[in-house]
Parts: structure tokens; sequence; C-alpha cells
């Protein structure tokens, strides 16, 4: 069966779900009908993971449960759309979309707005054979026509990696409150992770924090928890790349069975060791008055890393990019990453172009002393003879003192 017809035998199957192929395809109109939807939701929160299986749906369904508990309006949006699991843990899986030909509704679950692929399914074996345009449009769908109301917090929940689903979200609602990032112990997970913090960076999005999840086995006879992986890992990761580490979450026994039963694990075991990492977890995400945790503030500085194709660029003039890092020097921490695309080399013309970027420091490999001097000329400090690797590397290298500054491989 094409991707065509897949979608359109859903749509047929379920009548309601031709809210899908409204006939009113002007963009302008669809930006507008999109950005009024999204005005009425205070803050978007998107549940990220750089890998698999380490408990990132458990970890949406239990946040949007607790801000729901708390007496707020939540709305939790599954956009995995190969691999659809809030129906599930939820206890959903038999629930289809209800409409009225203009808008869907979202699906009730113990006061939560739910909204997931899994609710147009014909069968839930169903294979979702889409590429990235077939997803973007469900997405901005789910975004644009599902009759959120007025929300205090949309949870979504993102497939691991960082391809179309989280790049489609964060492109569509543009303005997230924030990403929580899920891991495990194991460094395979962590090295994934930092590809999501780094991407969060890129898109300018806020990273509130890193959970560590099955951090440790709680035993279900004494109830002491047990090291099954290394723990503490996430910890020193969140530390390294500057960004907030909001606790650690064992594995229990109970989670497991509450996610098969399609009950929150928050709704039922509330005194347990992993309900009160959660909790801490919780309250770190929706403090009133905190800001976004990766804002840069005192001690920032803008350091240029001339690019390509993701590495240092042997020589700044010939470069594609040029990542912007904002570092705070004294913390030894990163903030945001900018990637702008130079004017035409010319003489004199980049160390202006930095300067109204407000770069502090250019970091190259290599650089003749004439364009050493235009850059001072403009208070911009020059680093040279730095090894090829990405801007993120450097940063913390040159923060750290370790950088390895080679020989200027330019002396013109």
């Amino acid at each position: 069966m094409t991707e065509h017809s897949k979608y359109d035998s859903r749509s047929d199957t379920n009548s309601t779900a031709h809210a899908a192929k409204k006939e009113d395809n002007d963009p302008m109109e669809e930006r507008r009908q999109l950005a009024d939807r999204m005005s009425k939701i205070k803050r978007k929160i998107i549940v990220m993971s750089g890998k698999g299986g380490v408990g990132k749906s458990t970890t949406a369904v239990n946040l949007a449960f607790a801000l729901a508990k708390k007496g707020l309006s939540v709305g939790l949006l599954d956009v995995d759309i190969h691999g659809p699991s809030i129906p599930a843990l939820l206890g959903l899986e038999d629930q289809k979309i209800a409409g009225n030909g203009k808008v869907l509704f979202p699906v009730d679950a113990q006061g939560l707005k739910v909204m997931s692929i899994g609710f147009m399914l014909q069968n839930r074996n169903d294979a979702i054979i889409w590429r990235g345009p077939m997803k973007h449009g469900l997405i901005k769908q789910f975004l644009k026509d599902v009759e959120w109301g007025s929300l205090d917090y949309l949870i979504v929940d993102s497939p691991p990696g960082t391809g179309d689903e989280p790049l489609t979200v964060c492109q569509l609602i543009n303005d997230p409150y924030g990403a929580l990032i899920v891991t495990t112990p194991q460094k395979l997970a962590l090295l994934d992770v930092r590809k999501s913090i780094t991407f969060c960076r890129q898109l300018n999005m806020p990273v509130l924090g890193v959970v560590e999840n099955m951090s440790g086995l709680v035993c279900p006879k004494c109830g002491t928890v047990v090291e099954v992986f290394k723990t503490e890992g996430a910890r020193a990761m969140a530390d390294e790349m500057g960004v907030p580490f909001l606790g650690a979450v064992p594995l229990d026994p109970d989670i497991v069975s509450a996610c098969d039963n399609g009950v929150p694990y928050l709704s039922t075991y509330t005194n347990s060791r992993s309900a009160q990492a959660f909790e801490t977890m919780i309250r770190s995400v929706i403090e009133p008055d905190a800001q976004p945790p990766n804002t840069m503030r005192e001690n920032t500085m803008r350091i240029a890393i001339p690019t390509v194709d993701g590495k240092l660029s042997m020589h700044f003039g010939h470069c594609e990019q040029f990542a912007i890092v904002e570092a705070n020097i004294a913390a030894k921490k990163i903030g945001n990453i900018e990637f702008t695309t130079p004017p035409p080399h010319e003489p004199g013309a980049l160390p202006k172009w930095l300067a109204e970027q407000q770069a502090d420091i250019i970091i190259a490999s290599g650089m003749g002393t004439r364009a050493q001097g235009l850059f001072e000329a403009q208070n911009i400090k020059v680093v040279v003879g730095a090894p090829c690797l990405d801007p993120i590397s450097i940063v913390q290298s040159y923060m750290d003192g370790t950088l390895e500054n080679g020989a200027n491989v330019c002396d013109h």
C-alpha cells in the first residue's frame, strides 16, 4: 500500500479524520490558524531522547499526569509516528479520534487531553510507512486542527533521535518552553544524548534538563537500589555540557506493571523512591518563576568558530558557516549555539561582520597576521592553531584550558 493510500484508508474508515485534508490550503491562513492555536498554550515542553528504550514516553506520561494532578490544564501529544506508545501507556488503545469535519477532538484520559496517530489506526499492528513530508503534514494537523483549547502545558513525546519529528515540532510551535532529555546511565545512550543537546542549541531551544532513567534497580523484596548499569553518568555529562541535571529515577518493577496496565505510575505508587525522583524532576521543570535553565547571563562571551561540514575549517575565510557559541567562562558552561552564513570573503569584511554579531573571540586553525590585526582592531581576540574538531569540543577545551593549539597553517 502506498503512503498516500494508507493515509486515505484511515481517513475513509473514520470520517472525522477528514479534518486532516481540509480544503483550505492557503499557507497564510494555515499559519494564522496554527499561531492562534499555539497562542492559547502557555508552555510547550518537548520530551526527547538520543536513543530508544530509555523510558522517554513513560517520563512524558508521568510528567503530564503529575501536572494535571496539580490542577493544571495539560495536553499530551504523541508525535512518534512509527512507534506511538502513549495510547498503550494510558490504556487508550481502543480509542478513536472524534471530530466535526473542521477540528479534531483530543481523547480525554484522567484529565489529560491526548492525541496520537495510534488513535487513527484501523489495527494496532498497522505499520506507518511514511517519509518526511507525510509526517510533517500530520504533526502540523495535530498542532493546528486539534481542539486543544487553553492549556497551561502541552507535553510533546517525540521519537528517539534528532530527525523529522522533533524538528517539525520545534519549527511549528515556534516558542518551546524547553526540552526535557531522558537518558539511561550507559555510555552508548549518553553519547546520543549529547547530540540531542546539540540539536536543541542549534535550534535555540532551552534545555530544561537531563533525567537519568533506570538508574539502578529497586529490589521488590527489600527496596534496596542495585546498580544494574553504572550510575551518575548523566550527571557528569550534564555538567560537561552545561545543562541542569534533574535527577535519577531508579528502575522499579512497579513502573513496568503500571505501563503494562495502562495507568500512570504516579497515579498509584506515590510514595516509592522512583515516584519521589519523578516529583523532584517535575518540581524543577514547573517552577513558575524559573527562567529556562540554560539561559546565559553574567560572564558570557560569544566565541566564533569557522566551520566546514560541522567541524573547524582549516582557513577561516573558506568556511561554510560560523558557529557563534555563547560560553560562560567563569562557570565553564556552554549556552546557545547559532550557525550563521558569513558574507562573501573580502578583505576586512569578516572582522566587521563578526563584530556586528557581537563576537568576543574567534578560534581558527589558520589566519594570517594581517587578518589577525583586523580582528583585534574590532576588539575580537584571536586564537589560532586549533584542531579540526566540532565547535562544542573546541569551546569546552578552550574554557577548560586544554585546547591543544598547533601551528598556524596560514602565514599570509
